[in-house]
């Protein structure tokens, strides 16, 4: 295959359907200003506590709002996507700017960045439901894995500028101008998502109330064996690992690696390179088989890598660790959520997608504890424990569940490969 089909191929979505071209645009500058003003918050937490569980607590309070995610879910199926999600940038411009304003005024404290963080995490996380399945009313079934490996690699390539830029503008400027920065992004990520006003749809007539939607939902996924795996990997992951991705990279950088902020940007970077890097593979893959297979055999050895890595104290290996784990995360990160719309019915989507932000929603309660683990035992045990765990945990999922691990999603089955499937 020459270099210019392979390229075709792999950004054929962003190619061929300019509505989600916009919507892709849209989504790398969300995103920039979420990795920018992460980093910047959590540098600025550990700067002030030097403690491993108020940044811990920090992180928390920021990931708390997930917990709606069910109700965001209910939203995303009885209202526009795309007016959610304008909402949604237009809520983050204005909080971003508030913290910004206070630390240029010199007035972040610690719980001035809890409450800034909490106010942020409104903006991010609640949006996500409607985010996610307004990809598959823009590209269809067929298209859907390699619209969302593009997503990932927006994101990813969001994760290689924004802690870099992030970190070098902490050491240069100061903190309050890399906030102005992430500001700056959400108002671009606002401007591109104008357009698209047109294509927000309402899928399906819902009239009852949002708490009936919920129950009801939640009782249609439980009875799918294949989406409930899905889920509870999802859950695994986000209990064992994220905690540690999300709270604990300035206290490596710190503590294990003697790094600075600017070290610590660059280690994000890592991570947001070797992403970018799986992002593409799968992208390039398109509506390939075994889709399952990937995620379980993807997640397992993403645990496997953070393991090592958190007994690692070696700098350069550190570095090609954090490759690796973003080059891993890809599988777990890009089809969690295409295996998800694949193994639901149209009318769930923003449901199950809701619910798999509850499963992410558990971060804060996960982050307090492995905090309290980690301030007695360390950041490297608690990682090294920790990780192996989820491994342990995907190895007993794919056991009660190996049609997962056979499962395409291709269209011409999906009829069979969608079925319910009972204990």
């Amino acid at each position: 295959m020459s270099t210019g089909a392979l390229v075709t191929r792999t950004i054929g979505s962003l190619r061929d359907n300019r509505p989600f071209r916009l919507f892709w645009f849209s989504n790398l500058f969300f995103f920039g200003g979420v990795w920018t003003q992460t980093l910047v918050l959590g540098w600025l937490a550990y700067e002030t506590t030097h403690s491993d569980f108020l940044v811990a607590v920090f992180t928390a309070v920021r990931l708390a709002p997930l917990l709606l995610g069910p109700f965001a879910g209910a939203f995303a199926d009885r209202h526009n996507r795309v007016r959610l999600l304008i909402i949604a940038a237009s809520w983050a411009l204005v909080a971003v700017s508030a913290v910004a304003t206070l630390a240029s005024l010199g007035r972040a404290s610690y719980w001035v960045l809890v409450l800034g963080g909490f106010a942020i995490g409104l903006a991010q996380s609640p949006s996500q439901p409607a985010r996610a399945s307004l990809v598959l009313d823009l590209v269809g079934r067929q298209n859907l894995s390699n619209a969302n490996a593009l997503n990932s690699m927006a994101l990813n390539m969001t994760q290689v500028i924004g802690p870099a830029v992030g970190g070098l503008m902490i050491n240069g400027l100061g903190a309050p101008a890399a906030l102005w920065v992430s500001t700056f992004w959400y108002a671009i990520s606002l401007v591109m998502l104008l357009p698209l006003r047109e294509y927000g749809r309402v899928v399906g007539e819902h009239t009852g109330s949002a708490i009936r939607m919920v129950t009801s939902g939640l009782r249609e996924i439980a009875r799918n064996r294949l989406a409930t795996t899905v889920l509870l990997i999802t859950l695994a992951a986000n209990t064992l690992v994220w905690p540690i991705a999300q709270s604990f990279m300035p206290v490596f950088a710190q503590e294990s690696l003697g790094l600075d902020a600017a070290g610590l940007g660059w280690l994000l970077t890592c991570a947001g390179v070797g992403g970018l890097t799986g992002s593409l593979v799968i992208a390039w893959l398109g509506d390939f088989r075994f889709k399952g297979g990937m995620f379980i055999v993807g997640t397992a050895a993403w645990g496997t890598l953070w393991s090592v890595f958190g007994l690692s104290h070696n700098r350069i290996a550190s570095f090609v660790l954090m490759a690796g784990i973003g080059v891993l995360s890809a599988a777990f990160g890009v089809l969690q959520t295409t295996l998800l719309l694949m193994t639901t019915d149209e009318s769930l989507h923003g449901r199950a997608l809701g619910v798999q932000e509850l499963a992410i929603g558990i971060m804060p309660v996960a982050s307090l504890a492995l905090g309290a683990f980690a301030e007695h035992y360390g950041v490297d045990v608690t990682t090294f424990v920790s990780a192996l765990l989820l491994v342990v945990l995907v190895a007993a999922l794919a056991i009660w569940t190996p049609a997962l691990l056979r499962y395409g999603g291709n269209h011409h089955n999906h009829g069979t490969e969608r079925t319910t499937v009972t204990p």
